[in-house]
């Protein structure tokens, strides 16, 4: 069996390829937008075609001799027009799949009513549509699921941080909305055992636990943490107060917020049983045994793969040649160390971020965080996937990593609001650590910017500099000793 995978660098799409890696009785391709965020293990099992659905002939490439066909792809961004390019997407995606003779599409969308659903579920009902439009030749099961919860979730991310953070809660209505939750595990069961299933059925499956409001997840999740929290209920607050609610809260910035919060006011709920009938197999976790084992991958660092991770325009993705030949502006700063610390001065670059800090005057990063999240950014809320282990695309606070070269190079591309774009590099060359600051402004603004950020910049880069060396002295005496 030939299959193809699309949006395995995203949440779900990358836990769905890990879980086909070890079988050898199927061949798996993958459509990728930038191959240099795949995982090596990917690369080795895997053929890789580097394009996108609005790249016709690469479609054609990606989709020729495939039986089954996965459609994990969703546009939402920060891109206001999303709407349009989903729809053109998965047009371009069944025509070339009907052309190349596709026995099959597996599609995960959301539930939900087009006549009460948000703009975003409106979209993935809109896609599942689109996908089914030659159901007799090119045979479509459409899964459709509420809120998925797991480690790197953005549903979850939200209900987790809420909970740790807000002994007292005064919630909107839309807290009462129902929904059907699943443990992203199950969510992978029900995909792969759609991509092995021997009957051809054109079906929309509705998957998940029975119904469940928000505020009682909220309950639910406080009760597994161990913590006791109170949700009071009012009616006044609008989606967009919402939104700003949880941006100070939690990792995602407004935009994404406020689309999550408009697609929370409508009841996403299960209206058929088709997954009992035809995958009657497939037993669901419960909610708190879901919210279980999502806490411990997070504190066993074993997140595989995060909602930030996913090619969602200008917020998630890594641009497939970095753009820091741009830069007009650039503060550099070097400092020599004995050779033989190479490795301990890379790794502590590499560890940067998170719970690890940025090596000098964190309260001052932690002030740039609540800056950026006033107007609506990420904030530091992001943290990091794991607090060692880096890959391209991972988000660090409010940096993208856009290149990795072991021992080499550390690109962080900035994602926090500035006017410009910004980048902060560490290379080690030999037996020198070399800093770099570039800064690309945006118009007038962007330049009184840089100059107002000067003073600030000399005085961490160079404490920032001197801490690397100093720790990475200590982390290596600990080995050697």
């Amino acid at each position: 069996m030939n299959i193809l995978l699309t949006g395995v660098t995203g949440f779900v799409g990358r836990r769905l390829a890990y879980s086909l890696i070890e079988n050898k009785n199927i061949k798996v391709r993958c459509l990728v937008r930038n191959k240099r965020k795949l995982d090596q293990s990917f690369i080795e099992n895997f053929e890789i075609v580097e394009g996108d659905t609005f790249d016709l002939k690469k479609l054609d490439e990606a989709l020729r001799d495939i039986d089954v066909a996965v459609y994990l792809i969703h546009m939402m961004s920060e891109n206001d027009d999303y709407i349009s390019l989903e729809k053109k997407s998965a047009e371009n995606f069944i025509a070339i799949a009907k052309e190349n003779g596709v026995k099959r599409i597996i599609y995960l969308g959301g539930l939900g009513r087009y006549q009460d659903a948000s703009r975003h579920l409106r979209s993935r009902l809109m896609t599942g549509e689109i996908l089914s439009k030659f159901n007799e030749s090119v045979k479509l099961i459409w899964f459709r699921t509420g809120v998925i919860i797991g480690s790197g979730s953005a549903s979850f991310e939200i209900l987790r941080n809420l909970v740790e953070k807000l002994p007292i809660m005064i919630a909107p209505k839309w807290t009462k909305t129902k929904t059907c939750p699943i443990y992203i595990d199950d969510v992978i069961e029900y995909l792969r055992a759609a991509i092995f299933l021997k009957d051809e059925i054109n079906e929309v499956i509705d998957i998940g636990l029975e119904q469940i409001s928000f505020k009682e997840m909220i309950l639910s999740t406080a009760k597994v943490m161990g913590l006791k929290r109170y949700i009071f209920t009012i009616n006044f607050l609008t989606p967009r107060l919402s939104a700003y609610w949880l941006v100070f809260l939690t990792p995602v910035n407004f935009k994404i917020a406020k689309e999550l919060i408009m697609g929370l006011k409508s009841e996403t709920i299960k209206i058929n049983d088709n997954a009992k009938i035809y995958f009657p197999e497939i037993k669901t976790l419960d909610f708190e045994t879901s919210v279980r084992k999502a806490i411990h991958e997070i504190e066993e660092n074993q997140v595989l793969s995060r909602w930030c991770d996913s090619s969602q325009g200008l917020a998630c993705d890594v641009p497939y040649t970095t753009e820091i030949s741009k830069a007009i502006y650039k503060e550099s700063l070097s400092s020599k160390f004995s050779p033989e610390l190479g490795p301990s001065v890379f790794e502590v670059c590499a560890n940067a971020g998170g719970k690890n800090g940025w090596f000098a005057l964190n309260f001052l990063w932690a002030l740039r965080g609540l800056i950026d999240k006033l107007f609506g950014g990420y904030g530091t809320n992001r943290s990091r996937r794991e607090s060692s282990n880096l890959r391209i695309g991972d988000a660090i606070d409010f940096w993208k990593l856009v290149d990795f070269q072991p021992g080499k190079r550390i690109l962080l591309e900035a994602q926090m609001i500035i006017p410009g774009k910004g980048w902060l590099e560490f290379v080690i060359n030999y037996d020198t650590l070399i800093q770099t600051a570039y800064y690309y402004p945006n118009g007038l603004g962007g330049r009184l910017y840089w100059y107002s950020m000067i003073p600030f910049h000399k005085i961490i880069f160079r404490l920032m500099i001197k801490r690397i060396l100093s720790r990475a002295k200590i982390l290596y005496e600990r080995r050697v000793s």
